[in-house]
């Protein structure tokens, strides 16, 4: 079996225009036209059996129509996160209306939602995700929008963590895309339900690779392509040819996601 945990998509009627500023933004071309529907024929062509989606209020405003559309998606195929923006005036409100919608955890982007990893006025929001017993997906390092700025940096991210022993944290792109050895030096190897995932990661240097899986712990990276924006076939045929065992590789590829998310194997 193969999980995706890092996939985007949008509603029909706004994915055409989303799809096109995010290519723009990023410089990159993209595999879907945003849809559910393409991204769920790519993963038919990729041999991707199911995949988690990861919506991004962008602005307070959008907390409840997104994740109104998240539960919609959500499925036996497609394993739906919901998102909260940190700045919202019912951000705990949401947080409950999201475990009750029974979507799977939360998706947090810094760089367009604004903030710091590391802020103070985070620790409430961290503190209710950690007693709700919600995963949550940040993205980590560089991001094409903020060129200049990297909001969530492994560092100041694992000083979060530490303060919330008990938080079930995704760090998407490996705990910070482009900035991987520090990831390595700090992130890597953390006590606690810390996870990689490797999204967007096709350029990490196999070696470097090789080197955070070992100081992390194969079961705690999940397999992750970032689709629209690379191949979860092109990410399976790098980790595939690894020097990892063949349980390190099952581990990484499903039963990790199986076992965080309690995804059904049916």
């Amino acid at each position: 079996m193969l999980i995706d945990v890092h996939f985007h998509a949008f509603a029909e009627k706004i994915a055409h225009r989303a799809m096109e500023k995010l290519a723009a933004t990023c410089g990159v071309p993209p595999l879907t036209d945003g849809t559910l529907t393409e991204a769920l024929a790519r993963f038919d062509e990729w041999g991707v059996d199911k995949a988690v989606l990861l919506p991004i209020a962008t602005k307070p405003s959008q907390q409840t129509v997104v994740n109104n559309w998240a539960a919609s998606a959500d499925g036996e195929r497609v394993i739906a996160f919901g998102s909260v923006h940190p700045d919202a005036e019912d951000l705990f409100d949401e947080l409950l209306r999201i475990k009750a919608l029974g979507l799977h955890g939360i998706k947090l982007h810094p760089e367009y939602q604004s903030f710091f990893i590391g802020e103070q006025r985070l620790e409430p929001m961290f503190s209710a995700m950690e007693e709700l017993g919600l995963p949550v997906t940040v993205h980590a390092g560089l991001d094409p929008i903020s060129p200049d700025v990297t909001y969530c940096m492994p560092e100041p991210a694992a000083a979060m963590i530490k303060r919330h022993p008990r938080l079930k944290i995704i760090l998407a792109h490996m705990g910070g895309n482009e900035y991987w050895e520090q990831s390595l030096e700090h992130i890597c190897g953390l006590d606690g339900e810390v996870y990689l995932d490797t999204a967007y990661s096709y350029d990490l240097p196999d070696e470097l690779f090789v080197k955070m899986i070992r100081k992390h712990g194969a079961d705690r990276i999940l397999f992750a392509s970032d689709c629209p924006w690379q191949s979860a076939e092109k990410m399976f045929r790098k980790i595939d040819a690894l020097p990892l065992t063949d349980s390190e590789k099952e581990r990484i590829f499903s039963a990790n996601a199986v076992s965080l998310l309690g995804i059904s194997v049916r």
